[in-house]
């Protein structure tokens, strides 16, 4: 088993570890960036989330070298799409005054790989071969999904603190926004005031028809198919 196979193939058990300890180190990742939008932390708490990040972005500064190194054609890679978020990933660290922290978010994407081993197998025998036959694209859309939600909660944090600091204290406050706002249920308890925000809102309702729509879509396509 060479070091390129275990980085670059997902169906061997060193591969699957190797992609499952990366996903699970940008979730804990993700998690301590939100935790350190929280006010009132103490210090000894915000002293630990700096060593988290730091030892994150060592790992991944680490992995995004060996990938570069391992690949076939390393410009390429580079210039990919899984280059580019891997190395915006690590550029918080890299450019002062810049925090990309969020776009970690896009490199669970790659957890998806996996997925390519799986097996695709009347009423309810139907709807279950048919969920089976596009559990991928329904993993990935759902992914998509959380994605989008954690990302528009970031950029309702960064649009509305300063207006509204009671109500989107964190990023963990905003989500709550982000959820009802991407499926477009909009209670109307919490809204944006600042141009900014208003027009984040404008977009993501427009994505949120998206969001409820194309499930269906693919359940409807899978059950013809199966006919």
């Amino acid at each position: 088993m060479t070091l390129k196979q275990t980085i670059e193939e997902c169906d061997t058990p060193a591969g699957k570890a190797f992609d499952l300890t990366v996903q699970s180190l940008v979730v804990l990742s993700l998690v301590t960036f939100s935790i350190g939008t929280l006010p009132d932390l103490s210090d000894k708490a915000r002293l630990a989330l700096e060593i988290v990040e730091i030892s994150t972005v060592l790992l991944f500064t680490l992995e995004y070298l060996t990938r570069v190194w391992v690949a076939d054609k390393s410009t390429k890679f580079v210039f990919s799409f899984f280059g580019v978020v891997d190395l915006l990933s690590i550029l918080p660290y890299l450019i002062s005054g810049i925090d990309l922290r969020s776009i970690r978010s896009l490199r669970l994407l790659r957890l998806f790989r996996i997925f390519k081993l799986a097996r695709y197998g009347k009423a309810v025998e139907r709807l279950s071969n048919a969920a089976a036959s596009i559990r991928e694209e329904l993993l990935v859309f759902a992914s998509l999904a959380c994605i989008l939600i954690f990302l528009s909660s970031v950029g309702i944090y960064y649009c509305e603190r300063a207006a509204q600091p009671e109500v989107f204290a964190s990023i963990f406050h905003a989500l709550w926004w982000s959820v009802i706002t991407l499926t477009t249920v909009g209670y109307g308890d919490i809204v944006p005031v600042t141009l900014a925000g208003k027009l984040l809102t404008s977009g993501l309702l427009m994505l949120g028809l998206a969001i409820i729509a194309v499930p269906g879509g693919l359940l409807a396509s899978a059950l013809t198919r199966n006919e």
